[in-house]
Order: structure tokens, then C-alpha cells, then sequence
């Protein structure tokens, strides 16, 4: 007889699963983020919505999440996805890059902000002591990697000169919030076992994790993956690209770093290897549901019934904290060369408050060291800011716009994009077609970029300098990741119609107008690819036919230009013909009817 099951043990997973299945589509519908969904389902959803409803109605339980901190736990790990694939977009050399931006833009915003946040509580008497104000100043400047970042992508401008710099802020903001987790635990009366001696040991602790995780995964990532790939499990590589999630965040966690920060640094060490796309597309899908976890999360500490206690103060320093921050940032950004236009987006991008907030002021209420009744109403304060980034994030999206159309052109700034992301070719199948294809665009200098499933090729192509990828191009989020979207073409060297097909549909569907350039193998093959939507089919048999004739042409004393005319018109005339053809019929028979016209106006050219 089966065991009893206990429906309610799974009651939040079923339960957030079916917000993610009515969020996203109705949101996506209504072209709004979703994050605005995850936000407001939590704040109903949640113990201070329906919630609120459990002991009068018991059934509305089964309608409502009511454990935070299991929800919760759970939810950091979308930050900790996030920040991993961020750090797959980056690499070590772009990190130098942007050094600048990161060290002293980051930096300076911080302590800028909270100066100015932590002067204006402690003036107004908000809060009552310097240790206080410095908290809640640390705390409210910093902002929503897990929010920014998404409405960022969702717009396509992570690459504009705005979300570098807004990417730059967050991630030394992300750097910043262990040492002030360390400054809490240090200043904790109610923790004597942590003392400035202590301190520094947690300091050494943690340099030492980084660089655990820096020089194992330098050594152990590229063979580990390897081995992986070379048994073609799409499984085990789902399960290896988690594995490294996991471990990486663990250690960083146990050295008293947080856990985002450690995947962040494996993120960056798989950018330098040729597997760092499929394992991008790999991870894209549990980011997407933790950070929906996340959100949820975020939501369900709205505490609805204080903001009623005290509206006005509370929309009025969430506007504060929005306008100090914005305008301190639109000051640096001048000073650090954006325009006024991508200075007031970044400001508007960066003006809210962020999860990290959060947490610090959680953990100071904790150890007394902020007021409980002012740290709720920050906590509501902040969670109001971060519902309203995606709005500011469109706002500051049309200001850019209008202020740059408003300027003169000739001090508009070009910026140009990092090098891995400028217009290229993208190169499906690196065998030997492939690779001639990648030789001749080098001698026109045009970049590209390969993609291939044999993992000892890729490893080898690799070594020799090659922008070779392993990954499969039939997964439409792959050749997303690679970025379809500014291909100049696509080149399909596969010789098999089922790859081909897999790579062509999901092409369409990411991009509908790329130029798709694939080789067959027939003149039937060539015809059915010309059905699926390439605007060139290359058939080898035509192909070789074409080039045996120009060899005997030429060899018999045709002067070359006409013998290459007249190449390329048959050329035509076969690609035509092709793209005319019922697949269902011969279509080698009409082409052998074509051949036979070749010959007969070789014949004349020659006779001429």
C-alpha cells in the first residue's frame, strides 16, 4: 500500500510555479517586466497579504507563502546564478577594462551616497547615533544587481555606455557587502566572541578563499569540462555546470564571503574557456526561476499596513533616497566621462535601493545597532524603491534619448562596443568546411565566431588561437548568447538535414532577417533547406561540377573573365531554379537538364 503523501509539504513550490505560469505570460503580454509580477504576487501572496486572512479562513493557507526564511534561502541562490553568468559575460581582460569604472566610479558612488543618506538621517534625527547613520547610509546606497541587471538585458543595453556603468557600480557593490556584514558582526554587543582580532582573521580567511577558487578552478575547470562534454550528456553537463554553482558559492559562504561573489569569480574563469556559452544557456533557466523566487521574496516583506501607518514619511524618504543617489551619480558620471543623457540614466537605473540593503539592515537590527521601528520602515522604504526600477529604467531609457537628440551631433560621444560583441559571422560546424570558411573571413578581416559539439576539436582550435565555442546552435538561447542579434550572417557547415534544420529554426526564430548561408549536400538537399529559410543553399555537387568546368574552360584557352561570367550566371540560374523546386520531386533532374545547358553555352563561349 502506498505511504501517505503529505500535500502540503509541497504546497509553496506548486504553489510558486503557478505565479511563474500566470506572471510571465500575462507580464510578457502586457510587454512589462515580469520582476513587477514576482513583486507584486509575493506582496498579496505573502504573510502580510492573504496572509494576514489564515486564522479566520484555514483553506486560504493553501493560497499563500508563509515561510519566509525557507523562501528566502532559497532565493539567494537566484542572486548567486545571476552574478554567475554575469561573470561568464566578463573575462579577466574586460574586469581590467573596466578597473576604472569598478575602483573609482563604484567606489566614489558608494561613499558619496552614503555621506550625504547617513548626514540627512542623523540631521532629521531619524536615527540617533554615528554608527547608526553609517549603517543605514552604507546600506540604502547600494542597489538591485538582481533587478538592474534583468530590465538592463530585457532592453538590450547592457553594452550601452549607461549599463557598463551601472554594471561597474553593482559589481563593486557586490565586493562591498561582506566587509560591511564583517563591520556589523565586529560592532555586535551582543557577539564578545568577535573582536578587531577576529576581524582580520575573517579578512585573511576570505583572501584566502579567492584564491582557492581563483587557482583550483584556473587548473581543474577546462579538464573537468573536458570530460564532461566528451560523453555528449546533456544531462551530466547540467549537472557539472550546477556542481560548480554550487561548490564555488559554498566555499565563498563558508569563508564568510557571500555566496554570490563566489560563483560570480567561476563565472569569470569559465569566460576564458571555450565552454562558457553552452554553459551559460545551460544555467539561463534556474537563474530565471530563483531570481522569480527572489522577487517573490522581496514582495512578501512588504508589510502593507505600516506604509498605511505612516505614508508620507515613507513615500517621502524612498524619494529621497531615489533623488540623492540619482543626482550624486549624475554628477561622477560627467566626471567620469558619460554624457549628461547616459549619466541621468545611470542615475535613475542606480537611485533605488538592492537586496543587499536588505540583508545589512536586517543583520543591524539584529545586533542592535539600527532601531527597530526605523529598520522596518527602511525595509519598506527599499523594497518600494526596487518596485519601481523598471519604471525608472524606461524613463531614464527616453531622458537618454532626448537629451542626446537635443545635443548638436558633433558632441555626441561614440563609444565603441567591447570586442567580442562588434558585428561578426557566426560559423555553425568548425570540421574542415567550416575552417576554410573562418580562413577566409581572417583574409578579409571580418571577425567571427564557431560553434562546435566535438569537444576535441573545440579544445584543439582553442589552443591554436581560434574563437571556437562548444555548444549546440539549435537551442535558440545559444545563439542568443552568442550574439545572433548583431551577426552580420550565419554560416551552417553541418552536413546533416536534421542539425541543419535545428540550427536554421531556432536562427529564425531569434532573428528573422540574419542572412543564413548553409551547404548541402545534392541539389535536393539544397532545395529543401531553401524550404526551411536559408537564403543561400550551397550544394556540393553542383558546386564541384561548377568548378570543373571553369578548370576546363580556362585549361582550353577561354579568356578568364568570360569563364567566370558565365560561372556565376549558371550559379544563378541554379539557385533559382533550386529555390523553385517541389522537394517532393527530383529536383537532380531539372539540374541535370541545367548541366546540360552549361555545356552547350560553354560550347559557344568557347567558340567565341
Amino acid at each position: 500500500m502506498a505511504a501517505a503523501i503529505d500535500l502540503y509539504a509541497y504546497q509553496e513550490p506548486i504553489l510558486f510555479l503557478a505565479t511563474a505560469a500566470v506572471v510571465v505570460p500575462v507580464f510578457h503580454r502586457l510587454r512589462v517586466s515580469p520582476v513587477l509580477g514576482f513583486l507584486a504576487a509575493g506582496a498579496l501572496l505573502g504573510p502580510y497579504g492573504l496572509g494576514r486572512f489564515i486564522q479566520q479562513h484555514p483553506w486560504v493557507n493553501w493560497l499563500t507563502f508563509t515561510n519566509p526564511e525557507g523562501t528566502s534561502r532559497i532565493a539567494e541562490f537566484g542572486v548567486v546564478f545571476l552574478l554567475f553568468t554575469i561573470g561568464i559575460e566578463l573575462s579577466w581582460q574586460r574586469l581590467r577594462t573596466l578597473r576604472r569604472m569598478v575602483f573609482g566610479f563604484g567606489s566614489l558612488q558608494v561613499a558619496l551616497g552614503a555621506l550625504v543618506l547617513g548626514i540627512a538621517f542623523f540631521a532629521f534625527k531619524l536615527v540617533d547615533t554615528i554608527t547608526a547613520a553609517t549603517i543605514v547610509g552604507l546600506a540604502l546606497a547600494l542597489s538591485s544587481t538582481a533587478i538592474v541587471i534583468p530590465v538592463l538585458a530585457e532592453q538590450k543595453r547592457l553594452n550601452t555606455v549607461a549599463g557598463r556603468a551601472s554594471f561597474s557600480a553593482l559589481l563593486f557593490q557586490d565586493l562591498l557587502v561582506a566587509p560591511i556584514l564583517f563591520t556589523i558582526a565586529v560592532l555586535d554587543i551582543g557577539r564578545p566572541e568577535v573582536t578587531p582580532s577576529t576581524f582580520v582573521i575573517l579578512l585573511l580567511q576570505a583572501g584566502l578563499a579567492l584564491a582557492l577558487i581563483i587557482g583550483l578552478g584556473r587548473f581543474i575547470l577546462r579538464p573537468f569540462f573536458q570530460l564532461v562534454t566528451a560523453t555528449k550528456s546533456p544531462e551530466l553537463f547540467m549537472a557539472a555546470c550546477l556542481l560548480v554553482v554550487m561548490v564555488t558559492s559554498m566555499i565563498a559562504a563558508v569563508s564568510g564571503l557571500s555566496m554570490a561573489l563566489g560563483a560570480f569569480i567561476a563565472g569569470i574563469l569559465l569566460s576564458e574557456t571555450e565552454y562558457r556559452r553552452a554553459v551559460d544557456v545551460t544555467i539561463q533557466p534556474f537563474k530565471g526561476l530563483l531570481l522569480g523566487v527572489f522577487f517573490v521574496s522581496v514582495g512578501m516583506s512588504l508589510d502593507l499596513s505600516r506604509f498605511l501607518e505612516a505614508p508620507v514619511l515613507i513615500l517621502s524618504l524612498a524619494a529621497m533616497v531615489v533623488i540623492v543617489k540619482a543626482l550624486t551619480i549624475v554628477a561622477l558620471g560627467r566626471r567620469y566621462g558619460l554624457n549628461t543623457g547616459e549619466a541621468a540614466e545611470t542615475g535613475l537605473l542606480l537611485g533605488p535601493g538592492g537586496e543587499f540593503a536588505l540583508v545589512i539592515l536586517g543583520a543591524a537590527m539584529i545586533a542592535g545597532l539600527v532601531p527597530g521601528g526605523i529598520g522596518q520602515n527602511l525595509l519598506l522604504v527599499t523594497t518600494i524603491t526596487m518596485v519601481v526600477i523598471p519604471l525608472l529604467a524606461r524613463l531614464g531609457q527616453r531622458l537618454s534619448r532626448k537629451l542626446e537628440v537635443s545635443r548638436p551631433l558633433d558632441t555626441i560621444v561614440t563609444v565603441a562596443p567591447p570586442a567580442d560583441e562588434v558585428g561578426r559571422v557566426i560559423i555553425a560546424g568548425y570540421g574542415r568546411v567550416g575552417q576554410l570558411v573562418g580562413d577566409m573571413l581572417d583574409r578579409h578581416k571580418i571577425p567571427y565566431l564557431a560553434i562546435d559539439l566535438d569537444p576535441a576539436r573545440v579544445a584543439a582550435e582553442r589552443k591554436a588561437g581560434k574563437p571556437v565555442y562548444y555548444g549546440d546552435g539549435s537551442y535558440p538561447e545559444f545563439l542568443r548568447a552568442c550574439g545572433i542579434d548583431r551577426a552580420l550572417a550565419l554560416v551552417i557547415t553541418l552536413d546533416t538535414l536534421s542539425s541543419i534544420e535545428g540550427v536554421v529554426t531556432a536562427a529564425r526564430q531569434e532573428c528573422t532577417d540574419i542572412t543564413i548561408v548553409a551547404r548541402a549536400r545534392d541539389a535536393r538537399h539544397a532545395t529543401q533547406l531553401y524550404e526551411l529559410g536559408v537564403d543561400d543553399a550551397v550544394p556540393e555537387t553542383i558546386e564541384a561540377s561548377l568548378q570543373l568546368s571553369e578548370a576546363v574552360l580556362s585549361d582550353i584557352g577561354v579568356p578568364m573573365g568570360l569563364v567566370i561570367a558565365s560561372i556565376h550566371e549558371r550559379r544563378d540560374e541554379f539557385r533559382e531554379l533550386l529555390k523553385r523546386s517541389d522537394p517532393k520531386h527530383d529536383p537532380n533532374r531539372a539540374v541535370f537538364q541545367a548541366r546540360r545547358r552549361v555545356g552547350r553555352t560553354s560550347s559557344a563561349v568557347a567558340g567565341e
